[in-house]
């Protein structure tokens, strides 16, 4: 996939617009409509986005994201896409949705296709949406796909059900609606070593800023490193039976493990919460605690 940020003309190709936080199963669902058009029409599919949420330019703060930016790019390349262009929503803010329709989407890509969401809307004052992009497809010569909400159980799945899910440690129902596991990837950095002086070594992880964050809690996750996955538990928050300083930090100590991975890229995927972090009256206390939560992991694999 090739990624772009700036307009290219790149004629005939599958379009699939939106923001796609989290790519989850709406989204995927979006993109791949575009995808699979483009290979039954001998055409490249694209996805047309924005580098940063609509809201960072209307309300001068992002929401936290689901996925960095790069993770959203790996799981669009996923999806089979041959281009996406991430562009600057400042720049075309101001664009009605029919001059943004004819002088970015056409002019730059007379469209094949055109695929959204239920609920799309583009344009300044969101003065576009569904029914425009149907009704202007027969003047500007593409089929236009509109993909039906889609759901979980009996709730549909949007970014923000997902952040609600995350926010409140519902992991499990939060991972049903992406499709994949909520996941944090990064370089294992040197900590204070406490885990390994109470008989827990741990591979510590900065958490991303820009994401949405997690409970302070014990969570059952999946390591991967490399093409390996590993069992662990992972803590996230301040570890107030240890330090005082407030500082957040993720540590996850992968069970049957005893490699040096200092400097190693791995990544963290969230399955389940175990309970809500708390402070101990002691460190054996907090050792026999990691213990049994170490058993639980293991009693549900």
């Amino acid at each position: 996939m090739k990624i772009f940020s700036e307009l290219e003309k790149i004629p005939n190709l599958s379009l699939a617009l939106g923001f796609f936080d989290g790519v989850h199963r709406g989204h995927q669902a979006v993109i791949m409509q575009a995808v699979e058009f483009a290979r039954e029409n001998g055409t490249k599919s694209a996805v047309v986005t924005f580098r940063d949420h609509p809201c960072c330019y209307f309300y001068g703060v992002g929401p936290k994201y689901i996925l960095t930016r790069e993770s959203r790019e790996e799981k669009i390349a996923e999806l089979g896409v041959d281009y996406l262009f991430e562009l600057d929503f400042e720049s075309i803010s101001g664009l009605t949705a029919e001059e943004y329709l004819r002088d970015i989407l056409i002019k730059h890509f007379t469209p094949s296709a055109i695929t959204t969401g239920w609920n799309h809307n583009f344009g300044c004052k969101k003065s576009g949406n569904v029914k425009f992009l149907q009704d202007s497809s027969d003047k500007f010569g593409y089929k236009y796909f509109e993909i039906k909400p889609q759901k979980s159980g009996l709730h549909i799945i949007s970014s923000t059900a997902i952040r609600n899910s995350l926010f409140d440690g519902l992991i499990e129902d939060a991972n049903r609606m992406l499709g994949y596991n909520f996941f944090i990837k990064g370089e294992v950095i040197e900590g204070q070593k406490l885990g390994r002086k109470i008989g827990f070594r741990t591979a510590n992880l900065n958490y991303p800023p820009e994401l949405i964050d997690l409970p302070f809690g014990v969570y059952e996750v999946l390591v991967g490193l490399g093409n390996e996955k590993f069992k662990g538990i992972t803590n996230f928050g301040i570890r107030p039976t240890v330090t005082q300083n407030g500082v957040h930090s993720l540590e996850t100590h992968i069970l049957d493990f005893d490699r040096d991975i200092y400097g190693k890229q791995i990544e963290v995927e969230f399955l389940k919460m175990i309970r809500p972090e708390k402070k101990f009256s002691s460190l054996d206390e907090l050792k026999n605690q990691i213990q049994k939560d170490i058993q639980s992991v293991c009693r549900n694999n």
